[in-house]
């Protein structure tokens, strides 16, 4: 995982290179600005003449300014060279996402899919700013320090190389053998919760209703305690990591004095120099003390990066052509060979010898129970999911063969989940054509039969939907991405149980209104409602992802068979008068 996230970081490796450089100097100032006032002080108390200092002085204030700006420039250009790897991973991330979808999304919830783009693609920073970069310059500074010790006195160059290992390498080691399990823990709990307090959110309406509110908080609050206890370990584990830090570094200082003092004593060491052995490793252990939570950063990293290319390495449902065949002229005439489909490689077949022909201007309905294959067909003709058998084609050419982008731009869909913005109503209208005037809008909502309507609100196309078009009423909704779907005029239009969740009435009246707004448009509407059906040219019924029968409305309600097992069973359900 680490290497192939090191494969992102290419492009800004300079960057990288640079904010290591300065990272190395603000440190390296550190050390020597210890090192030069450790010295200015034990020379100045002997009380030599000034101009002899002057050259100690200058270079404390050297390093003391330098050590500033040499930290300021490291950070802002190491933060820039990781917002830049991030942004270059976040849109790889948006880029599978647009290929799994829709048929692809469903493996992964939708909380937890948010905490993969935001939380675990934010983690992925600190493998560049708290572990490659800390532990790069903490090799190359330790080193010159311990260079340093060993030019003034070899036994304190090993005694500081000893307490670095220790507190450079050992401690690291320890903090993240203990943090693995936690952090493995605390990254799933994130995700967890966050999907948790995400279907809460949504399905707040639902929960409410039926008084499931306090077992739903209940269950957050539980995930919620686990996921405290995995951070406080994580806590712990970086606390045991400075502690033993620090007492490397204690074990430095007390160790360079052990063996600077007899060396001064024999005349091994200048006396003046015994204040730099001792403290020389005060400044050298800021280089390693933040290596202990370096390795649990890493082992952080290890686990958002296993579940973001888990994202990645998502095989896409549909597999794009190598090189697109060119998109046939208009007009277009859609056809469906004994097509077969399933949804996973295992699942059994959810459309099993489908057939149909849209020639132009042709109108056709899909209908069955539900489980039956309708939504299926449709995601095989928008190119949502990859065909097991038979053959789908556009003017004589196989689907598979063009370019997914061109397939939606002649075949457009009404879905009975249409996503409605939490903007204006002109605005998730104009979605479908940004350069669509406000006359446009209206004739688009006139033929949706929502024109009167928007209108008479005070604020007309200004009006705002609210999240998921809550401001509005289902009926509502669904016209204006009807209205949507108009204004994209697609050659082919495909309304995907556009009168699901609507009462029967609204539903049979939403249902006249788009086969009227429809007229002279090649069409395929999937409903499981039956009334006005007779005003398309075929009607397809469907059980158990086989055409069980088809006709015209005249047709089928005047021979025995599903479908008139289907319309007696809703006339029933809906009193009213009988089209035959």
């Amino acid at each position: 995982m680490i290497f192939r996230l090191l494969r992102f970081a290419r492009p800004a490796r300079g960057r990288l290179a640079l904010a290591v450089l300065f990272g190395v100097l603000a440190l390296g100032s550190g050390v020597g600005l210890m090192a030069t006032s450790a010295w200015l002080i034990s020379r100045a108390a002997q009380h030599p003449p000034v101009l002899m200092l002057m050259v100690a002085i200058v270079a404390v204030r050297a390093f003391g300014l330098g050590r500033g700006v040499f930290r300021y420039v490291e950070r802002l250009v190491g933060h820039d060279a990781t917002f830049r790897i991030l942004a270059d991973l976040r849109a790889r991330v948006y880029e599978r996402l647009e290929r799994l979808a829709p048929a692809g999304l469903p493996a992964f919830r939708g909380g937890d899919l948010l905490n993969r783009l935001v939380a675990d693609v934010d983690a992925v920073q600190d493998l560049f700013l708290r572990v490659l970069l800390p532990c790069t310059v903490a090799a190359v500074v330790g080193g010159a320090s311990v260079g340093l010790a060993w030019l003034l006195l070899p036994s304190a160059g090993v005694v500081l190389l000893l307490a670095l290992l220790l507190a450079g390498v050992v401690a690291p080691w320890l903090s993240g053998a203990v943090s693995r399990r936690a952090e493995r823990r605390t990254t799933d709990l994130r995700g967890e919760l966050t999907s948790h307090v995400v279907d809460t959110l949504q399905g707040a309406p639902e929960l409410i209703a039926y008084g499931a509110v306090p077992e739903q908080l209940a269950e957050a609050a539980r995930i919620d305690r686990e996921f405290t206890r995995a951070t406080a370990r994580s806590a712990t584990t970086a606390g045991l990591g400075a502690a033993i830090s620090a007492l490397a570094g204690g074990l430095a200082v007390w160790g360079s004095l052990a063996v600077g003092v007899p060396a001064v004593r024999s005349g091994a060491l200048d006396g003046v120099l015994l204040a730099v052995v001792v403290l020389l490793p005060l400044a050298a252990f800021e280089v390693v003390a933040g290596l202990p939570l370096a390795a649990q950063y890493l082992e952080r990293v290890r686990r958002s990066a296993a579940r973001v290319f888990a994202v990645l390495d998502s095989p896409p449902p549909v597999q794009e052509p190598d090189a697109p065949a060119p998109l046939p002229a208009a007009p277009y005439t859609l056809s469906v060979e004994n097509l077969r489909a399933r949804w996973t490689p295992t699942a059994p077949h959810a459309l099993d010898g489908v057939s149909l022909d849209l020639a132009p201007g042709r109108r056709c309905a899909i209908v069955g129970p539900s489980g039956s294959g309708k939504t299926t067909l449709t995601a095989v003709l928008l190119r949502f999911l990859e065909p097991a058998g038979g053959r789908t084609s556009l003017n004589g050419v196989d689907l598979r063969a063009l370019s997914g982008d061109d397939v939606r731009r002649v075949i457009g869909l009404c879905a009975q989940d249409a996503h409605l913005f939490d903007s204006t109503i002109g605005e998730n209208i104009r979605l479908a054509r940004p350069s669509a005037t406000d006359a446009e809008i209206r004739d688009a909502l006139r033929r949706a039969r929502l024109l009167d309507w928007v209108e008479s609100l005070p604020d007309g196309l200004a009006t705002r939907v609210g999240e998921h078009g809550a401001r509005v009423s289902g009926g509502q909704r669904q016209r204006i991405a009807l209205a949507r779907a108009l204004l994209a005029d697609f050659p082919i239009l495909l309304l995907d149980e556009p009168a699901e969740h609507l009462d029967l009435a609204t539903a049979d009246e939403l249902t006249a209104d788009l086969l009227t707004a429809t007229e002279g448009r090649t069409t395929l509407l999937v409903t499981h409602r039956l009334a006005g059906l007779d005003a398309v040219d075929e009607i397809i019924v469907l059980d158990g992802g086989r055409v069980a029968d088809r006709g015209t409305h005249t047709d089928l309600v005047n021979r025995p068979g599903p479908y008139l097992a289907l319309w007696r069973r809703e006339q029933a359900a809906s009193p009213a008068p009988q089209l035959t």
